[in-house]
């Protein structure tokens, strides 16, 4: 878990560094039915990023959600059984 962590945090690094690099980017004009504005390129592409993690934990979550009480239904032991395929057999 914690390399996941990890993995995040030169993630969230390496946005930021991107967005400091190209902070004098040129304009862009963006249209969309009725709506037009102009915007940086950088943030064009963090609104794109940061939409694309929204839609994606929209997705997830209530996968995460439904998985998690499957898990609380799971038996917390399991129950023991006559056989057991780890020891050796006796010999009569």
């Amino acid at each position: 878990m914690q390399f996941f962590y990890w993995i995040i945090l030169l993630i969230a690094i390496g946005i930021a560094v991107f967005a400091i690099q190209n902070s004098d980017a040129p304009l862009v004009t963006i249209k969309f039915i009725f709506w037009e504005f102009e915007t940086s390129f950088v943030y064009t592409i963090l609104g794109s990023i940061g939409l694309g993690i929204i839609i994606t934990l929209l997705f997830w979550i209530p996968r995460a959600i439904r998985s998690s009480f499957e898990w609380q239904k799971v038996p917390k032991e399991v129950p023991r059984t006559s056989h057991n395929p780890f020891q050796k057999r006796r010999q009569l």
